[in-house]
């Protein structure tokens, strides 16, 4: 799989990740975890690291940190989670719930999630780095309306990451975000790569056009993934599954020729998009 380079500190993270939302939500259904250790599994397999959740998700963390446990694959996973509370204090003892539940006393990543009381939170933040309980730090949001607060936050603040939605069926971070992110060099993790499931379920009523072949493409998934990564400023895209069979699909669009974005535009015109 191919990687791309985190600015901040110059290490390399794989292009693909997986995301935790609802898929991962199954801890009052013990009998679909081994399930969810399979997505984990072909996840790492593949050469992919990041797995990406937070606390609105759920039982989404203490199910990642049990399969990853009885995996013994704590060393091999790129830990992404986030803080989603108001006040300082509120902050910390999520956090703190966050490390137990994923059952890790190091987090790659923690970043606020839709910029919920993102001043008093990123203060905890840098001293928790500071402090090497923590190796990166980030903002998310996942709608086209907040992006504008994201770019204020960004221009604002010195991070290592930013995450944000971004598809074919939404496309304003190229306007501004995108270039932003890499003028500060800041690293990207795109939620939502397949426009929340609609603009999938849609396309797969139509046959894969002939010339997703010619850039390793065996699926929707896989053209639409690479769509995301034709952006230099992406890091790493994350989409959410609950199937092996998807992960590994999605897995695939890591590797091959990735073409940049001067290619999609006269072939997405082609599928009205």
């Amino acid at each position: 799989m191919q990687t791309r380079t985190i600015p901040s500190s110059g290490a390399r993270l794989p292009v693909i990740g997986c995301g935790t939302w609802r898929g991962f939500d199954v801890g009052a259904r013990p009998g679909e975890l081994p399930q969810r250790g399979e997505v984990l599994a072909t996840l790492l397999g593949s050469g992919a690291r990041v797995v990406d959740s937070s606390p609105m998700y759920g039982s989404a963390e203490a199910v990642v940190g049990q399969l990853l446990e009885s995996g013994h694959s704590h060393g091999s996973a790129f830990l992404a989670t986030k803080v989603w509370t108001s006040g300082r204090q509120a902050g910390v003892e999520q956090m703190e719930r966050s490390m137990a539940l994923l059952r890790t006393r190091h987090i790659d990543l923690l970043q606020v999630h839709n910029l919920l009381d993102w001043r008093s939170h990123l203060q905890t933040l840098r001293a928790w780095k500071a402090q090497g309980r923590i190796s990166y730090i980030g903002v998310t949001h996942y709608t086209d309306s907040a992006h504008a607060e994201l770019e204020a936050v960004l221009r604002a603040e010195p991070l290592d990451f930013v995450q944000f939605n971004y598809s074919v069926a939404s496309r304003s971070a190229e306007q501004r975000l995108l270039p932003l992110a890499a003028e500060r060099g800041v690293a990207v993790l795109v939620n939502l790569p397949f426009g929340g499931g609609s603009l999938l379920q849609t396309l797969r009523q139509q046959p894969l056009p002939r010339w997703a072949a010619e850039i390793g493409c065996a699926s929707w998934n896989q053209l639409l993934l690479k769509f995301v990564l034709s952006q230099p400023a992406v890091t790493c895209v994350i989409p959410g599954t609950s199937s092996p069979a998807h992960m590994r699909d999605n897995a695939s669009a890591g590797s091959g020729e990735m073409p940049g974005p001067q290619f999609w535009s006269d072939k997405l015109a082609r599928l009205g998009l």
